[in-house]
């Protein structure tokens, strides 16, 4: 079974950074692409940033300068980082991860996978 485990979360003040990891385990046939949303209290599931399987990378407009995604290694090696800075009191959400990810189990198709999420608080 495909999983995306989220790690890193935690607590930060105010003007600090913080870097979040998503492992990717288990048996896969290829990656699409990855993404992290994210989810205050009260709120949508909002993107925060994507990069698909080339490398390329989008952020939405309001999430443009403080936060940077990354990808190491290659289908079910893969890790992806969202790197945030100058962190802010309403970046404060659960920070989930998600991938398309090509698996054969039960049949070859494109699953979509989700994370538990790991929660980021930024408070001073």
């Amino acid at each position: 079974q495909v999983q995306l485990v989220e790690t890193g979360g935690g607590w930060v003040q105010p003007g600090e950074s913080l870097r979040v990891s998503c492992d990717l385990s288990g048996s896969i046939l290829g990656l699409n692409g990855m993404a992290w949303y994210r989810q205050a209290p009260g709120k949508q599931r909002e993107l925060v940033a994507s990069i698909t399987a080339s490398g390329s990378t989008h952020y939405p407009d309001s999430m443009k300068g403080r936060f940077t995604i990354a990808r190491d290694g290659d289908n079910a090696e893969s890790t992806v980082y969202l790197q945030m800075n100058s962190l802010k009191p309403e970046d404060t959400a659960v920070y989930y991860c998600r991938g398309e990810i090509v698996t054969g189990t039960p049949y070859p198709h494109i699953a979509d996978v989700w994370g538990q999420g790991t929660q980021v608080t930024v408070s001073s």
